[in-house]
């Protein structure tokens, strides 16, 4: 789902808004139905706050733009995993993320 034009389009758009909300994406692979994605941030911004604005609004743009997305029931889960840097180093995390789009 998340590949060609879509993938194009969904890298645009999580750089566009992780600017907006002051975020910062080192690093992101997009596989074809998840996305990787090392952001930097202000402790302030609370993980979930991060992912539900990137998950609604590239939904919501995508939907618009795209429209055979309409057909899924839902294009994000509700679910993700988030880890923060300090016990593994910045640069393994990198290296993780480039090598999941090869596997």
């Amino acid at each position: 789902m998340l590949v060609g034009d879509v993938e194009i389009r969904l890298k645009e758009l999580l750089y566009e808004k992780a600017e907006e909300i002051d975020v910062q994406i080192a690093k992101l692979e997009i596989m074809p139905d998840h996305i990787r994605a090392f952001v930097k941030t202000w402790p302030i911004n609370a993980p979930h706050y991060i992912v539900r604005q990137l998950k609604s609004y590239t939904a919501r743009v995508l939907r618009l733009e795209f429209p055979h997305l309409l057909k899924m029931p839902s294009l994000w889960t509700r679910s993700y995993y988030c880890e923060s840097v300090g016990h593994i180093s910045e640069k393994t995390i990198m290296k993780y993320i480039e090598e999941q789009k090869n596997k």
